[in-house]
């Protein structure tokens, strides 16, 4: 049998699948008349923005932890070049954690109604054919699997962590991370791509002339300025409904996506937000009792070991201080009240200038159980060993019988349960 000879672009069945109203491969299976070059473009633009700042938002957060410090500070193992820093953490402004975490979560949530517009309208890209014109065009093709699952993987596990519910395989901090430079590799190529496009787009009110526009749309039921009006009110009632987390304080009740602790933390001085209790973290009543627990302070000329009552007898100082942490959430200001990290470092050796030091609590597994601090936020005054918290005794659960508390330090660098204080250069 003789074959039908073709002359053209596509064997017959591409053409047919091309050309077919009932497969998406066909620009006429996709009849809304919302989609178009101006309504992608405009959305895109609100992206390139708002992605480049949470890029930079979550590179300050990695910074904030210090990871060039000590590896128990860093969750992000065999990083190479990935994970450079570029300054020590600082400790004031002592709201400075609490603004770039709680901006890189709110703002994140606030986006994901323009990111899947975004996706939305231009999904009869995917069903393109040819799936793969010339190799420029093929790496395209890639860039934009890497691109769109890249972004739907770091706004699933974002707003997971928000959740505190680790459904994903492994850890979130090193899938956060990676996933992050994968994602943003291939957003900067496509911004580099499509940015004077989607420009020339919204100048000019480009409306025709790609494959996004339907040949055969179905009749308006709203205009493309309604649409984009529907994607900014889904994403202004995810932001009212988020930043009272970053915000503290009275506001923290219109935060209804925001994680609100494992625990009613109750009233009184203690009733502030808790993420870890103690019976989570399997710390018992023996463990924190007087007669057992002692603070190990070990230094340049030796070791140290403080009951709770002898460091009561050390000079006490305050701070007022709030607790800020990766979810995005934060306390308003605790008046805390304990010894000075610098005073502890002095009992050991470091008179002038204290070193780094390295916190170990009482619980015994899972991450963030040791802390390393810089040897800046150790010689900041307003670093404590807090005691007591608003007057009261610090309660179990916001780690009785003593916890660190640093400015501008994320939360889980807070530790609770102290057990040990290991002061020298890591």
């Amino acid at each position: 049998m003789g074959r039908i000879p073709f002359s053209g672009p596509f064997p017959a069945y591409g053409r047919d699948m091309r050309d077919h109203p009932r497969l998406p491969t066909s620009p006429g299976f996709w009849r809304s008349p919302l989609r178009g070059t101006w309504f992608t473009a405009v959305l895109g633009l609100v992206l390139l923005v708002g992605v480049t700042v949470l890029f930079v938002t979550g590179l300050v957060s990695y910074a904030a932890y210090n990871p060039g410090l000590s590896r128990v500070n860093d969750m992000t193992p065999d990083k190479g070049a990935l994970g450079f820093y570029l300054f020590a953490w600082p400790a004031s402004p002592v709201w400075l954690y609490r603004f770039t975490q709680g901006l890189h979560v709110t703002l994140g949530i606030t986006l994901i109604p323009v990111l899947l517009a975004k996706l939305w309208s231009v999904v009869p890209k995917l069903f393109e054919l040819p799936p793969v014109r010339s190799v420029t065009h093929g790496l395209e093709r890639i860039s934009l699997l890497l691109l769109v699952g890249g972004g739907l993987f770091e706004f699933t596990t974002g707003v997971l962590n928000v959740q505190l519910d680790y459904v994903f395989p492994g850890s979130f901090y090193p899938l956060h991370f990676y996933g992050a430079w994968v994602f943003f590799a291939a957003f900067v190529a496509h911004a580099v791509l499509k940015t004077p496009t989607a420009v020339r787009a919204v100048r000019h009110r480009l409306r025709e002339g790609s494959y996004l526009e339907s040949p055969s749309p179905d009749a308006p039921t709203v205009s493309r300025r309604g649409a984009l009006g529907l994607v900014g009110g889904g994403s202004l009632l995810l932001f009212l409904t988020t930043v009272g987390q970053t915000l503290g304080g009275p506001f923290r009740r219109t935060a209804l996506l925001a994680p609100h602790g494992t625990a009613d933390p109750g009233g009184g001085p203690n009733g502030f937000q808790i993420n870890k209790t103690a019976a989570y973290a399997g710390i018992t009543e023996a463990d924190t009792h007087e007669d057992n627990w002692r603070l190990v302070v070990t230094g340049r000329t030796g070791t140290v070991r403080l009951s709770r009552t002898q460091l009561l007898q050390l000079p006490l100082h305050s701070s007022s201080l709030p607790i800020a942490c990766v979810e995005g959430w934060s306390t308003a200001d605790q008046w805390w009240r304990g010894v000075r990290l610098r005073d502890l470092a002095a009992l050991v050796g470091y008179d002038g200038d204290p070193p780094d030091v390295l916190v170990e609590s009482l619980q015994r597994h899972g991450a963030f159980r040791r802390a390393a601090l810089r040897a800046n936020q150790v010689a900041d005054g307003r670093s404590l060993l807090a005691l007591s918290v608003n007057g009261e005794e610090l309660s179990p659960d916001h780690g009785h019988p003593a916890r660190i508390i640093v400015p501008a330090a994320p939360g889980v660098l807070n530790t609770k349960w102290v057990a040990r204080l290991t002061f020298g250069d890591l």
